[in-house]
């Protein structure tokens, strides 16, 4: 086996042949959810989602009549503004090569590569109960935090829910104007979504993990990440009515090539802002913007720390159901180990 660099955003011939590898797993992997579009894929290989450097490695089998086929690979995320001793790793193996060391072999090179780098930790997530689950656990990574993931049928909300919902917050929501904007976010925005981002670094974070640090060009970034990766991005804000402050804002993203799911991503509130119910408006306010944005979204999924009991508790109001766990863990480099 050879292990080799490569350009994720130069070779789409590689990118594509390791996609098909991640999407034969994906079933095992990833089970009850949509696996990656390539268009998603390809981007996540080149700039991660949080847009922070990092390579791309190649696994190809020994020449043979097809030459030297590619059997998998990993992707090193190598953060350079915080968490600086850290490396984000994710391997993927063909499902017919798995149990035959290959995946050890990448772990080793990665790990030899962190080292290098500088960085003292790995850290990844892996499904509960899933084949990486068990390599995490075999090679010694350590549970760091759990996730949950829930699902929601949207379908199966009934007519007047969401229309319920919001009177019953209406009283301690008062002051609040909602308002929505599809794709990036607006230049004048671009400030206090960043501020809005920073309130997310109270939310549950691996042990050691340090928060991260927004500012208006880290918000371009992801926005930018976001158009190449082609999917469609929704975002509903609360702007305290008395000083103009953005005071909350949730986040969803669908992906073209599979418009039956929805996925949420930020929900959050400035902490001088929490008690008023903005996390549970701003959701019901997406639900129904997404309900006339995109008619053929059926499901939705989130992910939110278990032991995140605000956020749990709005999903679970919502009709969110348990449909899996994610393990976030994490491994000395080699150089560590010595």
């Amino acid at each position: 086996m050879r292990i080799e660099q490569f350009d994720a955003a130069g070779d789409s011939a590689a990118a594509r042949v390791l996609y098909d590898v991640y999407a034969a797993g994906a079933p095992v992997d990833e089970p009850g959810s949509p696996p990656m579009s390539f268009g998603v894929f390809r981007v996540m290989l080149e700039q991660g989602w949080c847009c922070e450097p990092r390579e791309a490695w190649l696994a190809r089998s020994e020449p043979g009549a097809g030459g030297h086929a590619i059997v998998g690979g990993y992707t090193l995320e190598l953060p350079d503004r915080e968490n600086l001793d850290r490396s984000g790793l994710w391997i993927v193996v063909a499902p017919a090569r798995r149990r035959a060391g290959l995946g050890a072999a990448l772990l080793r090179h990665a790990s030899a590569r962190a080292s290098e780098l500088g960085r003292s930790r790995l850290t990844g997530d892996v499904r509960a109960g899933t084949p990486g689950d068990a390599f995490a656990r075999a090679a010694g990574a350590a549970a760091e935090l759990t996730e949950a993931r829930r699902t929601l049928d949207v379908r199966s909300i009934p007519a007047a829910r969401l229309a319920e919902l919001r009177a019953s917050i209406k009283a301690v929501s008062a002051g609040y104007a909602l308002l929505e904007w599809s794709g990036p976010v607006p230049e004048a925005y671009l400030d206090a979504v960043a501020a809005l981002n920073e309130a997310m670094g109270d939310a549950p974070r691996s042990a050691g993990e340090e928060r991260q640090s927004w500012d208006a060009e880290r918000v371009r970034q992801t926005g930018r990440r976001a158009i190449r990766q082609g999917l469609r991005h929704y975002s509903v804000a609360a702007r305290h009515e008395a000083t103009g402050e953005l005071a909350g804002l949730t986040e969803a993203a669908i992906d073209p090539a599979d418009p039956e799911w929805g996925h949420q991503e930020l929900t959050a509130v400035v902490r001088g802002h929490r008690g008023h119910r903005l996390g549970l408006l701003l959701k019901v306010a997406m639900l129904e913007l997404l309900a006339e944005r995109e008619p053929r979204m059926g499901r939705i999924e989130t992910y939110n720390a278990e032991s995140n009991a605000h956020m749990v508790a709005i999903n679970e109001t919502l009709g969110y159901q348990v449909a899996g766990r994610l393990m976030f863990r994490q491994l000395a480099t080699a150089a560590d180990r010595r």
